[in-house]
């Protein structure tokens, strides 16, 4: 039986290791407030599945809300600054 699909013995395809490169890293390094702050918000939230949320609860789903939004907005001003060269 014959293959349907060859690859040429020069393949860009199988030159990828696997690795992220380092502009990868950077981009995550970048954006690592922003997750960790959403990593917050999702566990205040997973805390008040199962029984109603109480006043502490809301406080501390409102306050991990805030700081994502400080986050992105911090992130957004960033990587703007970025590529503006820092003139803002």
């Amino acid at each position: 039986m014959k293959p349907i699909i060859t690859l040429p013995t020069t393949s860009q395809a199988l030159a990828f290791d696997g690795e992220p490169s380092g502009a990868e890293l950077d981009a995550v390094e970048l954006e690592m407030p922003l997750i960790l702050a959403e990593v917050d918000l999702l566990d205040a939230e997973i805390m008040t599945i199962d029984r109603p949320a109480t006043e502490l609860d809301e406080r501390r789903i409102r306050r991990a809300r805030n700081r994502v939004l400080a986050e992105r907005r911090d992130l957004t001003n960033r990587v703007g600054a970025m590529l503006t060269g820092g003139a803002a």
